[in-house]
């Protein structure tokens, strides 16, 4: 098989303020996996250049927000040939996670691409990520994320599946997966909501997964904070997410009050510190936060002591949900049943076969699964939307708050994300923004009487009027 890589920016719609940092724009590159005998997939074209492959050592790039720019894959049209069609996966520019674009980028052209070049097909290439022999142990989770979604992409476009259905049957579906599931174009089941950790069955197999998801709201003042609120909720929103970790917890105390105050009752609303506090800080404040309605705080404490976070855990009045201390399976193991929820992340954990991999360790614990994400486009989130009938909480809007998303098929935008009955991930290139015209300039009235008439300008001949 042959991997291609293109590399854009994703530009947020407004700054988000995190404890430890301002986000305004991240890279992202996105992964194609296509079959040998395939024609190359289609990259987009920044003005001027040409598309990035893996084998030229090229790399384009898009201005941030991709105004000027196609988005990836923006010159395709679904195949309608199975066999030329390519998957795709994104792996995003991450300091949290200590990927940058190019590093990605490097890995993926340098170690996954010669991998997947020994590989005719998707299915055994799956196998080799699944039981670790694809990619070296030292692969960033993030890249090994992308290019699990690019094959799961890829697999369920040449057998006709959505990737919730190739799923079905983990652990190790592929030898099963066949071209017997639906056609490219079936008609495709409606989105079935079932409960928490409960697949949705409808008479033809396993429904499309949709879930409620929580929406974020940045550290920001109080008022505005209640104002976003408001609006979320009108758009359909029923869970809020809202960041906290200030200089003076004071403030994000008073920041909830004023959110719980401007929404109805049944709006559920989350806290994430993003381990702004210490365990004795946490111990003092959650009681506080649990008085005001909180449903579930995300990792309070630092990342770093998995057992403080467990103590804390037990006497807490509030359930809470471990993400920077369990990045992998062997981090669910050890907290399995001594938290409330585990955060899987599929760029923080590997992709969608290590999250299930922690799904089934949690199985049992009394420990929920939340499903999160990083900012990112829908390309990269939709893998997740397809485990969602696997969680208790999830958080699934990264894409949302883009200023442009490149990508869509998993809506949020209504408070609930949605996978498609489509073959693959579901996900097709969103049309390029339209630019903002530029406001006509105004012409200013006359401040006083014309004294005389003023010739219209004609063709000029030696700088004067003809």
């Amino acid at each position: 098989m042959r991997l291609t890589t293109r590399t854009t920016a994703l530009r947020l719609h407004s700054p988000l303020r995190i404890s430890r940092s301002v986000m305004t724009h991240r890279d992202a590159v996105c992964v194609a996996v296509s079959l040998d005998h395939a024609p190359p997939p289609g990259q987009p074209r920044t003005p001027g250049g040409g598309a990035g492959a893996a084998g030229s050592g090229s790399a384009g790039r898009t201005a941030p927000g991709g105004a000027t720019a196609a988005p990836p894959g923006a010159d395709l049209h679904p195949p309608p040939d199975p066999e030329a069609a390519a998957g795709y996966g994104e792996v995003v520019g991450s300091r949290y996670l200590g990927v940058a674009a190019r590093q990605a980028v490097r890995v993926l052209r340098g170690q996954a691409g010669p991998a997947l070049a020994r590989h005719a097909r998707p299915e055994t290439a799956l196998e080799a990520l699944r039981t670790g022999r694809l990619l070296p142990p030292d692969c960033p989770p993030s890249v090994a994320a992308a290019v699990d979604s690019a094959l799961l992409d890829l697999l369920g476009k040449l057998t006709g599946q959505p990737v919730y259905r190739l799923l079905a049957g983990e652990p190790g579906p592929w030898a099963a997966a066949s071209p017997g599931g639906p056609s490219p174009g079936a008609s495709a089941p409606a989105a079935v909501t079932a409960a928490p950790g409960e697949a949705a069955v409808t008479a033809d197999g396993p429904a499309p997964p949709a879930a409620v998801t929580a929406r974020t709201i940045g550290i920001t003042g109080a008022a505005d904070a209640a104002d976003q609120a408001r609006r979320l909720v009108a758009q359909g929103f029923t869970v809020l997410k809202l960041k906290a970790g200030t200089a003076d917890p004071e403030e994000d105390l008073h920041r909830v009050a004023a959110v719980r105050g401007a929404v109805p009752p049944g709006v559920r609303l989350l806290l994430d510190p993003n381990g702004a506090w210490t365990p004795s800080r946490a111990a003092a404040l959650l009681p506080r936060f649990a008085e005001l309605g909180v449903a579930a705080v995300e990792q309070p404490t630092a990342p770093g002591d998995p057992e403080a976070l467990a103590r804390l855990a037990a006497r807490s009045p509030v359930p809470l949900i471990a993400d920077e201390d369990a990045a992998g399976v062997d981090d669910a193991r050890r907290l399995a049943g001594r938290v409330q929820g585990i955060n899987i992340k599929l760029a923080k954990c590997g992709g969608v076969q290590q999250a299930l991999r922690i799904c089934a360790a949690l199985a049992g614990s009394g420990t929920g699964v939340m499903l999160g994400c990083l900012t990112a486009s829908s390309l990269s989130i939709a893998p997740a939307v397809h485990l969602a009938d696997r969680a208790r909480w999830v958080d699934l809007d990264g894409h949302l708050l883009l200023a442009h998303d490149p990508w869509q098929g998993i809506g949020g935008s209504d408070g609930t994300v949605r996978a498609s009955g489509r073959p693959g991930l579901g996900v097709t290139p969103a049309p390029a923004p339209v630019p903002e015209a530029a406001p006509e300039a105004a012409v200013p009235e006359p401040s006083g009487p014309v004294s005389r008439a003023v010739p219209e300008a004609g063709p000029r001949t030696g700088g004067r009027p003809a």
